[in-house]
């Protein structure tokens, strides 16, 4: 993908830089959106130091192909806040710096987080390195459990008593409803909250090497079909068939009985809508032992750029004490597991749930993370839309098969 993208692009289109850098400055980029936790690392990190780290903010939706583009013109930034899951591919493409032995010499990289440091490796080789955490989590309601004659307090650990429990939430009538999630062909989403059902019972979608799809599995259907029978019982709000993302924060109506979510709606619930009560806890496999996503933002530095020791630096600061304190005020997971306990201190201890997600969690590692899984019209996004609210199961099953290892054929 990223090799049909550098041979796209078009100069024309360079227009991201800051009037503000200047020789000494570190130039990044960064999703829109990156968050208050990023921005306050950064604000400290300049107070102190007099190389700056100048931030430009590119449109999620833009910033691998602008960054694609402008690594073919030469003028890349110094350093990117990458979405994890495309690490390998520009890897591949030979477009980033190689930091293994400056990583490896690092006391603390043993317990970076383990996800974010795999994808961030290339044929042994360590192209990126872990910047944002993030995971996902089982979230519930306290407060329709309670009105639901259901303990408040007690965690659902498997997902027999999850649709028992929408059951009861739903009985309690009008629009409140047991369960949510954006099936409407967003495949990020599906991959964030849905795969951990069949990672934590031992399957995967994708082989070891990322070589087959292994898509159809029983643990997958039984997946399927748990999330079928809560469509057929009405748990599920209609429109959770058409979200396509934009949807995904539903529980924040305080209608939503559960919801599978991201460590992030943490601090969103607690600081934008603090009069919902809820809980969280790890996401249950089907057959009840938990899993995540761990996703979030790997840093990578462009190949040649002449400020990598100052990169280097900033990035350091980011992973020592203060770095990390900052950022977890601010909401984002901690990077460093060997500190995470000090750097949690005070905060909201539903954090911790977050952060324990991360010893359990996976990210598929292929060079084809768009096309398979992300693409609105990939093979992903379309089956999980029309196996759960399908008719005809078992064709989609292995159409979706089937495609997904075309695409992984097509990329050999």
């Amino acid at each position: 993908m990223i090799k049909r993208l550098l041979a796209a692009t078009s100069i024309a289109t360079l227009c991201l830089f800051s009037a503000a850098s200047a020789a000494e400055n570190v130039e990044m980029w960064v999703r829109t959106g990156i968050g208050d936790s990023f921005k306050k690392v950064v604000e400290a990190y300049n107070a102190g130091h007099d190389t700056k780290v100048v931030v430009t903010e590119v449109p999620f939706s833009e910033l691998v192909q602008k960054y694609a583009t402008a690594i073919a013109g030469g003028q890349a930034p110094d350093a990117l806040s990458m979405d994890l899951i495309y690490n390998p591919a520009f890897a591949a493409a030979g477009q980033l710096e190689d930091l293994t032995d400056w990583a490896k010499s690092l006391p603390y990289f043993n317990s970076l987080s383990p996800s974010h440091v795999r994808l961030g490796t290339y044929q042994d080789r360590v192209y990126g390195l872990p910047l944002s955490v993030e995971t996902s989590v089982f979230a519930w309601n306290k407060d329709l459990y309670k009105k639901a004659g259901l303990d408040p307090e007690k965690a659902p650990a498997s997902w027999d008593e999850i649709t028992a429990n929408a059951e009861k939430i739903r009985a309690l009538g009008d629009d409140t409803y047991g369960f949510y999630f954006s099936g409407g062909g967003c495949g990020g989403c599906m991959i964030f909250t849905f795969t951990p059902l069949t990672w934590g019972a031992g399957a995967d979608i994708l082989s070891a090497d990322s070589k087959k799809a292994t898509l159809d599995t029983p643990q997958m259907r039984k997946a399927v079909d748990i999330y079928r029978n809560m469509v057929k019982k009405d748990l599920v709000p209609a429109g959770a068939a058409s979200d396509n993302g934009a949807n995904f924060l539903t529980f924040t109506n305080g209608k939503i009985g559960q919801q599978s979510l991201g460590a992030f709606a943490i601090g969103t619930l607690v600081t934008q809508h603090p009069d919902i009560n809820f809980g969280v806890t790890l996401i249950p496999g089907v057959d009840g032992k938990p899993s995540s996503f761990a996703g979030g933002d790997n840093f990578v530095i462009t190949k040649g750029t002449k400020k990598i020791d100052a990169v280097k630096s900033f990035l350091e600061y980011i992973y020592s004490m203060d770095g990390q304190k900052i950022m977890a005020k601010y909401g984002s997971l901690p990077t460093r597991g060997d500190i995470a306990d000090k750097v949690l201190e005070g905060l909201d201890p539903r954090m911790q749930v977050g952060l324990k997600a991360i010893s359990v969690a996976k990210t598929p590692y292929t060079l084809q993370f768009n096309d398979l899984i992300n693409s609105a019209n990939g093979p992903w996004a379309t089956f999980t839309n029309a196996a759960i609210f399908g008719d005809d199961v078992d064709g989609v099953f292995s159409s979706a098969q089937s495609e997904m290892q075309s695409i992984i054929d097509s990329g050999q």
